[in-house]
């Protein structure tokens, strides 16, 4: 009825999850219970408190096998302390704590540490982005974070196949025709090396997807500064709309594949009005289309009839 696979990633263990029926799938990561995101937060860290910011990021965040973290410009990026992927990174954008808009640069750079990070891991990589705690972030600094798994998310992998479909079936790459398609309609932004436009069918509130024209992370280099100036113009038009949290995720097939998929970025803006409340459906929810959820079924059982034992 179900498949299910245990790996490791540093002390925790995680569990990949896939109903055979449906297909459907989800990351269990114990570890990250130990984070007490399931307990009440009545405001935001302030930047004391922050283990990015800094004065604390140096003691605070872990290394690579190496000792090292990976610096561009004044972001830095290290391994996640509680992952939920075989590589899982995170990438400090900035020094500063709250920051009302990020320079073109400061994401760019970013962008490439993340991606550096994620150089050489098996699988298929994506950089991802959970800004203010109603979009899913646990801490308000702002970060991305980088994932490599042997196996897609269920919305890449999705697309990755239907790509290669398309291209037998028609001989062409759906990605080039889809924006030869939407610069005709309302729903093109912006072109250029990256074009933006609103999906016809979006996964939430105001979804913009920018298109690159390389399928894989090796190859995007050249791209990721004006994806950058491209995400940075998309917030803009939120913030002009009266959003403040977002979600972004960017896809990528894995190393040295020609499937007929095109690389996208996803960006969504959330609208929950509470700024104190930290959700639990974030980046790999909403976008990647894949919980990650902490508590293992296996637990609920005997939990209830330990609960029931004590009325």
């Amino acid at each position: 009825m179900f498949v299910i696979e245990e790996r490791q990633n540093g002390e925790f263990p995680l569990q990949y999850r896939r109903e055979r029926l449906t297909g459907l799938s989800c990351t269990i990561s114990p570890g990250r219970l130990l984070r007490g995101l399931d307990h009440p937060s009545p405001t935001p860290a302030p930047p004391l408190d922050c283990p990015f910011c800094p004065e604390r990021l140096e003691a605070e965040t872990p290394t690579f096998p190496d000792g090292t973290r990976i610096r561009r410009g004044e972001s830095v990026t290290f391994p996640n302390r509680y992952p939920f992927a075989e590589r899982h990174t995170v990438g400090v954008i900035c020094r500063s704590h709250e920051v009302g808009r990020l320079t073109v640069r400061q994401l760019a750079d970013a962008l490439e540490g993340v991606a550096a990070s994620l150089d050489g891991a098996p699988g298929y990589p994506s950089i991802n982005w959970n800004y203010l705690a109603s979009a899913g972030a646990s801490m308000p600094h702002p970060h991305l974070q980088g994932l490599s798994d042997r196996r897609p998310s269920h919305l890449p992998g999705l697309y990755i196949d239907a790509s290669a479909r398309y291209r037998t079936r028609h001989g062409r790459r759906y990605w080039n025709d889809l924006a030869e398609h939407e610069a005709g309609t309302d729903r093109w932004l912006f072109g250029g090396e990256v074009p933006f436009i609103a999906s016809a069918v979006p996964l939430g509130e105001r979804e913009v997807r920018g298109l690159l024209p390389v399928a894989t992370l090796e190859e995007a280099g050249p791209y990721l500064a004006p994806l950058a100036g491209g995400i940075c113009r998309v917030l803009d038009l939120y913030r002009s709309l009266g959003t403040q949290a977002f979600n972004v995720a960017l896809f990528f097939d894995r190393f040295g594949s020609d499937r007929g998929f095109s690389a996208f970025c996803s960006v969504i803006a959330r609208i929950n009005p509470n700024p104190a409340s930290i959700s639990d459906s974030a980046f790999m929810e909403r976008l990647h289309q894949h919980p990650v959820v902490m508590t293992l079924p296996e637990e609920l059982g005997p939990r209830y009839r330990m609960v029931e034992s004590e009325k």
